[in-house]
């Protein structure tokens, strides 16, 4: 069906095999056929088997990232508006969907893309070449397919600016996608309400995948004192003073971020009960642990500290460094929510690098929960590029 076979060599494509997305450089025999990157191509074992169709690119160390595993299927409007199709009803069965993340990558069988919803208005990010060029029509699709449940879209924001975009040989992107408006949008998550700053916020604007776990730690925070560091735009901060906290600082290093933050919790009537600093994390524990300050609630929701394998060492000191400090500052008995979103930061490591930081600390810890990501994220399992949030909630307790 397709003019271009991509063979692998014999003994390779083990990820491919056992349901993975992505086919390496190094795992191909021969390609036969003329393409241009971006193109569809079939590709085959190394005895001929067919083993499905991607869109292929020379510069990336990804060289096909796979469609389907149907070697016959045709890939067009209908087959992506059927993909688009599928994501949403997935995300209406399994999560609020008045924001939410409503195309994930591979793990929603279309590699290299990722659009958030936030209230009425999609944010688009690309990351690869063959995606890219199905862009303008898995929006038209996606705004059609919510059209069907009353949703109108009143506008796009496309926030294809991370650097991989260069590793694909595609220049960073940013702007509208149709019609102009106004790029501060107004979302409500777990009755907390937000100013998403879709052009100039991290990312596609807000951090929609901790959605149920700023939720789950409500119940810990009435009558409290939080410590929230990491803060960002201040979503955990908020979720502990809705839920009846008595006091919290949320932390953060960037002063545009704290901004923001306090202008949310203006917005929520939450201005007298949650503060915000403007502060290296890592500089401010230690201060507030010689200070003598402690806290019955500490949240740390920290950027990713690795992004390769790397730098995964350096991660580890990180983690191990804020754990440790967190917990010393919890009064016993209180609570410690901390988190990785770093996929290359795995959940053995994580879990022993906590354990370290509880040794050094000199606390115990007994888990009350283990999380994830939130569904509109879905973790396809042997695709494990799509697992990487971590999320614990424990009691701190002194040694006894």
């Amino acid at each position: 069906m397709y003019h271009t076979i991509v063979t692998l060599k014999k003994g390779e494509g083990r990820g491919l095999k056992s349901g993975g997305m992505w086919v390496y450089d190094n795992e191909i025999d021969s390609v036969l056929g003329s393409f241009k990157n971006g193109d569809v191509v079939e590709v085959r074992d190394f005895d001929g088997y067919g083993m499905g169709c991607g869109y292929i690119n020379t510069n990336s160390k990804i060289r096909v990232r796979m469609l389907s595993r149907k070697k016959d299927t045709v890939i067009d409007e209908a087959f992506m508006e059927q993909r688009v199709r599928d994501a949403w009803n997935y995300r209406k069965e399994c999560i609020d969907t008045l924001s939410c993340r409503v195309i994930f990558g591979e793990a929603d069988f279309l590699p290299g893309i990722v659009v958030d919803k936030f209230a009425d208005v999609l944010v688009v990010e690309s990351l690869a070449l063959g995606i890219d060029r199905w862009k303008l029509t898995i929006v038209e699709s996606l705004k059609k397919v919510l059209a069907e449940d009353g949703i109108v879209i009143r506008g796009v924001y496309e926030r294809s600016d991370a650097k991989v975009r260069l590793r694909e040989g595609m220049e960073c992107s940013k702007g509208f996608i149709g019609e102009a408006f106004d790029t501060k949008v107004e979302i409500l998550e777990n009755g907390v309400r937000y100013l998403v700053d879709v052009e100039d916020g991290q990312k596609t604007g807000f951090f929609l995948d901790q959605k149920n776990n700023r939720a789950a730690i409500r119940r810990f925070c009435k009558g409290k004192k939080v410590l929230d560091c990491f803060t960002h735009t201040g979503s955990f901060a908020l979720n502990a003073g809705a839920a009846g906290a008595a006091s919290v600082l949320g932390v953060d290093a960037s002063q545009t971020a704290i901004d923001q933050a306090a202008e949310n919790a203006r917005l929520n009537g939450l201005e007298n009960i949650v503060s915000f600093k403007c502060a290296d994390v890592f500089e401010l524990l230690p201060q507030l642990e010689t200070a003598g300050e402690c806290y019955d609630v500490v949240i740390l929701d920290p950027p990713a500290f690795t992004k390769s394998r790397n730098s995964v060492k350096n991660a580890v000191k990180g983690y191990r460094e804020i754990n440790l400090r967190g917990m010393k500052l919890v009064k016993d008995g209180g609570f410690l929510a901390t988190c990785s979103c770093s996929h290359f930061m795995d959940p053995d490591l994580f879990a022993k690098t906590i354990r370290e930081a509880a040794v050094g600390a000199h606390k115990r810890l007994r888990q009350v929960e283990f999380r994830t990501q939130g569904p509109d994220h879905p973790i396809l399992w042997a695709a494990d590029q799509s697992y990487y949030l971590k999320f614990y909630i424990f009691q701190v307790v002194s040694e006894r």
